[in-house]
């Protein structure tokens, strides 16, 4: 178990939760927006409380999905196109809503965890960006748009699959300062396990890697990008994608995507059954719909989906 300052020596070898005294300087507010107002008023901060009983609390800011567009004019044509249409889809402020996250993480929060969607696809730019912002520290999990090369313009077509996966891995590996298929980092006597499940499935190695952290008997937080769905998660999910009715319906909208994996996919659906037992397992950070919404998992675990960071939200979690 690593106090708050052994842990942050072992940041840089390891890559660990981002602590905030570890950010990276950044330029002041941008007076024009929002003048006489709020330093960080254009964030939009929802709160949770994760009561574990530990003997010493700290805080996190659990941001998601933040979709860096951007090329170099040296990249290729695919990557010119991607940058042009994409950042007309996400509002062309995607940086400076990462920018600012971490200047108020640095202000308010002791660490940071990203759970995917980091960049919006591949590129020179995308990558340079991603160190820039995060250099060694990061944890965080693999987004389903980590492993996009050129989204629709992709060759070969992008798969849902593992094999689709291992095109690119390597190069994200070395880009990302932790496992990216599980990685672990204990802090604070909580136990932070970061999986990929972008898919909406699980590997039977991601299963027996996840159980050897069990083995720690440690309070566990995982994070993630694609939830674990609840009906409650699906109903919130269904309605924000598709506009179509109320949360209150007593029909559950028809079960699709990666919900349907998790309900069908044997080994993830076992895992799932297994979490729900896991009396360690005390949170589950996910991001990947774009809203913010939450529900409970387990009689142990609450599971907190994150809005998308380009749009500025974030969600503070205290851990006491």
């Amino acid at each position: 178990m690593l106090n708050r300052r052994d842990f942050l020596k072992r940041m840089a070898a390891g890559g660990a939760l981002v602590a905030t005294s570890q950010l990276p300087a950044v330029a002041e507010d941008n007076p024009a927006v929002f003048p006489q107002r709020g330093k960080y008023e254009r964030l939009s901060m929802s709160y949770a409380v994760v009561e574990i009983g530990l003997e010493k609390a700290f805080s996190v800011l659990h941001i998601s999905d933040t979709h860096l567009t951007a090329a170099y004019f040296h990249e290729n044509e695919k990557k010119q196109q991607l940058t042009q249409k994409r950042t007309t889809t996400f509002g062309g402020r995607q940086e400076e809503a990462l920018r600012d996250s971490l200047a108020w993480a640095r202000q308010h929060v002791d660490y940071v965890v990203h759970t995917g969607d980091i960049i919006d696809w591949q590129s020179e730019a995308n990558f340079d960006l991603v160190k820039k912002y995060f250099g060694d520290g990061l944890i965080g999990s693999m987004g389903n748009h980590e492993f996009s090369t050129d989204m629709w313009l992709s060759d070969p077509k992008e798969e849902r699959t593992e094999a689709y996966k291992d095109n690119t891995r390597a190069k994200l590996q070395s880009i990302y300062p932790f496992n990216v298929k599980l990685y672990s980092q204990v802090v604070n006597g909580v136990n932070f396990v970061t999986l990929d499940d972008v898919y909406g499935y699980v590997t039977e190695e991601q299963v027996r890697l996840f159980k050897e952290e069990v083995k720690k008997k440690l309070p566990i937080v995982l994070c993630m990008h694609v939830p674990f769905f609840t009906d409650t998660l699906w109903r919130a999910t269904v309605r924000f994608w598709t506009d179509k009715g109320p949360l209150a319906s007593g029909k559950l909208p028809a079960i699709t995507g990666d919900y349907k994996k998790q309900t069908e996919d044997p080994v993830t659906h076992d895992f799932i059954a297994y979490l729900k037992k896991e009396r360690l397992l005390r949170c589950i950070l996910a991001g990947h719909e774009h809203i913010t919404v939450e529900d409970q998992f387990s009689p142990t675990c609450r599971q907190y989906l994150v809005a998308g960071n380009f749009l500025f939200h974030g969600r503070e979690v205290l851990f006491v």
